[in-house]
C-alpha cells in the first residue's frame, strides 16, 4: 500500500476554506478516482512542537493507493482538474510525498 500526502504549509497569510476542502473537493477526488482510492484522511493542522506555535501545516490529505501503478492510472488523468479548483479553498499549493505505507 500506498500513501500519497498533500500537505499544505502553514504561514502568514495563508488561506484555506475547510469546508470546500472537506465537502467539494475531497469527494471530487474521491469520485474522480474510484474503487482505486483504499483510503481518505485530513488532518488539520492544530500546534506545533512548542506550545503557541501554529502548526507547519493548515491541512494535509492523506490518499491510500494498492500502489503507485493505481495511482497514477487513478489520479493522473484528472490531475488539472483537481489542480484548477485549488482557488476555490486556497492561496497556497500543497506539496506532494507519495510514501510506502507500513502499519503495525
Amino acid at each position: 500500500m500506498i500513501k500519497v500526502s498533500v500537505m499544505y504549509p502553514n504561514s502568514k497569510g495563508v488561506q484555506f476554506d475547510v469546508d470546500y476542502y472537506k465537502n467539494k473537493h475531497l469527494p471530487m477526488i474521491s469520485n474522480a478516482v474510484g474503487n482505486a482510492l483504499k483510503g481518505l484522511e485530513l488532518d488539520l493542522g492544530i500546534g506545533s512542537r512548542n506550545s503557541g506555535e501554529p502548526a507547519p501545516y493548515v491541512a494535509i490529505a492523506h490518499l491510500i493507493f494498492e500502489d503507485v501503478a493505481s495511482f497514477q492510472d487513478a489520479f493522473g488523468p484528472h490531475v488539472k482538474v483537481f489542480a484548477a479548483d485549488l482557488k476555490n479553498y486556497s492561496n497556497v499549493k500543497g506539496v506532494f510525498q507519495i510514501s510506502e505505507l507500513i502499519t503495525f
